[in-house]
């Protein structure tokens, strides 16, 4: 697996002006993520979620040609950073390895329903960055997970 950037998001204080903005400078597709905080209980419930398309996707909202798509939120705290995404096997492994080579953990593997993992980190250099392992079945129950095995017997 080609460990690249697979998501960015930016952060703002006012959300819809930089939708505005990046629309209007880039052209870029930004539509506002219905059920923003839905099943994320990490998050709270007033937590504001754009879909950013710099590219074009296929069905599955992966990129049809060379590019990364993101997000956009409101700013959760002072001096939020923007964050890349990079994709791994598994979020656990690499929590693990990047904790061996001196990264410190500030949010420990948490589930995008239906979509993934993910978890964010500091580098030893003190640079935020995000690891992302695509999975599905990321943030449903043991019901959910064993009724959907079921309908895929069928």
């Amino acid at each position: 697996m080609a460990h690249t950037v697979v998501h960015f998001e930016i952060p703002a204080d006012n959300p819809e002006r930089a939708v505005k903005f990046y629309r209007e400078l880039f052209g870029w597709d930004i539509q506002r993520f219905e059920g923003s905080s839905e099943g994320m209980d990490y998050r709270d419930e007033n937590f504001e979620y754009w879909m950013v398309k710099t590219v074009p996707t296929d069905a599955q909202g992966r990129p049809t040609e060379p590019g990364v798509n993101g997000g956009l939120m409101r700013r959760m705290y002072p001096n939020q950073p923007p964050v890349n995404y990079i994709s791994v096997e598994s979020v656990n492994d690499f929590i693990g390895k990047a904790e061996r080579l001196g990264a410190k953990v500030l949010m420990g593997k948490s589930p995008v329903p239906g979509m993934g993992w993910f978890a964010q980190l500091n580098d030893p250099e003190g640079n935020l960055f995000a690891i992302w392992e695509t999975d599905p079945s990321a943030g449903q129950t043991a019901g959910a997970q064993s009724q959907e095995a079921g309908n895929a017997r069928r």
